[in-house]
């Protein structure tokens, strides 16, 4: 069990060094989910944070350190989870066209790796997951948040004015000093209804 937390503020007017001391704090608050390590990513330019606690388990040397970059740059993850075919990918990425170069063993990497070869679409069609992840494209300026298909690895996010917060717990995102404990009580009462909230 690993933890994620991190935001995008579109306000962009944020300094650097307090983009990274919020999203320690938030990170911070999940070092139960992650004892061995901690690590903050930043870009002031595009207002975005990235925070990861980490349970060494695959990789146990800094080799498996988060946030992590893929090997051209282009992509910064944070990731809760495992891929559990990442050997066989690993294997057809160090066979492919481009040859991939790995500097660990950890399935972070081989992640990454994908990315690049692949691109995000065709990369989740080929992840055997079980995962919370949140890449930022650093060539697009876009971040992207994924998880598996039956929530075991959670994932929280939310809107907070001009601020996108997401988190393995809420405790996380109630650390970020934009976050307001209110309760829509119209999304509320769809849920009760429906056992979801509909679109939009």
């Amino acid at each position: 069990m690993c933890g994620i937390a991190g935001f995008i503020d579109l306000d962009g007017r944020t300094s650097e060094e307090t983009l990274r001391a919020t999203a320690l704090g938030m990170a911070l608050n999940l070092r139960h989910r992650g004892p061995d390590d901690e690590g903050v990513w930043c870009d002031a330019a595009s207002g975005v944070a990235l925070a990861h606690r980490r349970l060494s388990i695959i990789d146990l040397s800094p080799a498996g350190h988060q946030p992590m970059f893929s090997a051209n740059g282009w992509y910064v993850v944070v990731y809760n989870g495992e891929i559990y075919n990442f050997q066989e990918l690993r294997h057809e990425l160090e066979h492919s066209a481009s040859r991939a170069q790995f500097r660990g063993h950890s399935d972070t990497e081989v992640m990454l790796a994908c990315l690049e070869q692949w691109g995000l679409e065709d990369s989740l069609k080929r992840w055997n997951r079980l995962f919370a992840f949140a890449v930022w494209d650093k060539e697009n300026r876009a971040l992207h948040l994924g998880r598996d298909r039956f929530g075991e690895k959670p994932l929280y996010y939310a809107w907070m004015g001009d601020t996108f917060l997401f988190g393995s717990e809420l405790k996380a995102l109630r650390a970020h000093p934009s976050f307001r404990e209110e309760i829509d009580r119209n999304a509320l009462a769809l849920y009760l209804r429906h056992n979801c909230v509909p679109a939009p």
